[in-house]
């Protein structure tokens, strides 16, 4: 809808999937603080060479917040940074720097603060929807462990990262045009359901409600 008819870009659509990251790290770190149950006995994980399963629950969602926090802003910089350098805008463009640009040149690169703040408050409701479900009614949090909660965003994060950034290359090579914007928005949102499905796929009372 947003690419169709109300003229999404794709820095506005790359800034909406970096925001969302962050909504799904603030939420890890909760069901971190919930989780009841026991490591699985091959959970191979380790913290400064001690096993995760030794940390306590704060000491797990410290960790977390550092290394998935610095993962996302690392991203987030690539967003805002090298994407716009291949497009030919803002600061690292190469392009004529606006004079009258409060960010110095950044502003070329942000989308829509208010498009993106609406889509910022439909993403956390999604996830916070799934989070309430899934997670608590239907009891996840009692059958996982803390440390294995902890890893359970990156192997999703590392593939939509990956898919991302190409879907993001080709967009760029074509112009952005509005077919390679929809490629980009289906991939991405069919790897979200995947992923969905196959996180709660094993867990006790299958049928997890899909609203993430």
């Amino acid at each position: 809808i947003g690419v169709l008819w109300l003229g999404w870009n794709l820095m506005l659509i790359l800034a909406l999937y970096w925001a969302e990251n962050g909504i799904v790290g603030v939420i890890n770190v909760a069901k971190i603080l919930m989780a009841e149950g026991p490591p699985p006995a091959d959970f191979k994980w380790r913290v400064n060479g001690r096993p995760a399963t030794s940390l306590s629950r704060v000491g797990t969602a410290g960790f977390f917040c550092v290394h998935y926090g610095i993962f996302w802003l690392v991203h987030g910089i690539f967003v805002f940074t090298f994407i716009p350098a291949m497009t030919g805008v803002g600061p690292f463009g190469g392009g004529v720097v606006d004079p009258s640009d409060p960010f110095g040149g950044f502003g070329a690169t942000f989308p829509d603060l208010g498009v993106l703040a609406v889509g910022v408050v439909g993403l956390a409701i999604s996830h916070g929807v799934s989070f309430w479900m899934n997670y608590i009614g239907r009891g996840e949090y009692k059958t996982l462990s803390p440390a294995e909660v902890m890893t359970q965003p990156y192997s999703r994060l590392v593939i939509l990262h990956l898919t991302i950034i190409l879907g993001a290359f080709v967009s760029i090579r074509l112009g952005t045009p509005i077919g390679s914007l929809l490629v980009l928005v289906v991939l991405k949102t069919g790897l979200d359901l995947y992923f969905h499905l196959r996180q709660h796929r094993d867990e006790p009372n299958a049928g997890a409600v899909i609203a993430s």
